[in-house]
């Protein structure tokens, strides 16, 4: 009997979780397991506290999620692009009682050489609070890539993103493409790569980078054989 995961992914923005792991997430739900989501900023970018724009980016993710067949997401509204003005302790104080009561087993996060400084935050604090101590439930960590952002990042070998992770999505796609629907605001036209286009042809290089139709790639930062 295969026993389901809990699987949580934290996130700086609602639509990061689409853009990286879509498709893997969806590809989890439709397998039984639980999905969560974590997102740390509000994802309002140079509009500020826009409470309009808040409002809106929350619904958007609430659809995503949907989608996706994920459980009702979890926002903690910190600034966006703003988490390096913010003490990394307070950021894994409120990360810290989510992954506690969430327990995943498995858990996504960012690739810890992105260029946008909420994506590195956000990994530095994930693998703080997610220490491989003795009862931790957390067995695996993987990285995604945010288009526009991770291939933007330097080009130094110690920032590269090499993912060994490859994630068939091509059942999932569509669940993918219709939450990242949910985002159309944030997308932009092709050829720019948070393009829905672009996007797609990422998944087909993934994929044939791994002999599959469709796939999302990740670095395997943890994985814990018990």
């Amino acid at each position: 009997m295969v026993v389901a995961d809990t699987v949580l992914a934290i996130i700086a923005h609602p639509d990061d979780e689409v853009l990286g792991a879509g498709g893997t997430l969806a590809r989890h739900a439709a397998s039984g397991d639980q999905v969560q989501l974590l997102f740390l900023a509000d994802g309002t970018g140079s509009r500020g506290k826009d409470q309009r724009a808040v409002a809106q980016r929350t619904k958007a993710a609430r659809s995503a999620a949907s989608a996706l067949g994920a459980c009702e997401p979890t926002f903690l509204q910190f600034p966006d692009n703003r988490l390096d003005r913010i003490d990394l302790l307070d950021i894994i104080k409120a990360i810290e009682p989510i992954v506690e009561k969430v327990a995943p087993d498995t858990l996504y996060t960012h690739h810890a050489g992105d260029l946008n400084i909420d994506h590195v935050i956000c990994h530095r604090a994930v693998l703080t609070v997610c220490r491989p101590m003795f009862r931790s439930s957390v067995r695996r960590i993987y990285g995604m890539e945010i288009p526009s952002s991770t291939e933007w990042g330097s080009p130094d070998a110690a920032n590269a993103f090499v993912p060994t992770r490859f994630v068939d999505i091509t059942a999932t796609a569509g669940a993918k493409r219709q939450a990242l629907e949910a985002y159309a605001e944030e997308m932009r036209p092709f050829p720019h790569p948070r393009s829905f286009e672009a996007i797609e042809a990422l998944a087909a290089w993934r994929g044939a980078s791994a002999g599959l139709k469709a796939a999302e790639a990740f670095t395997v930062i943890r994985d814990i054989e018990c």
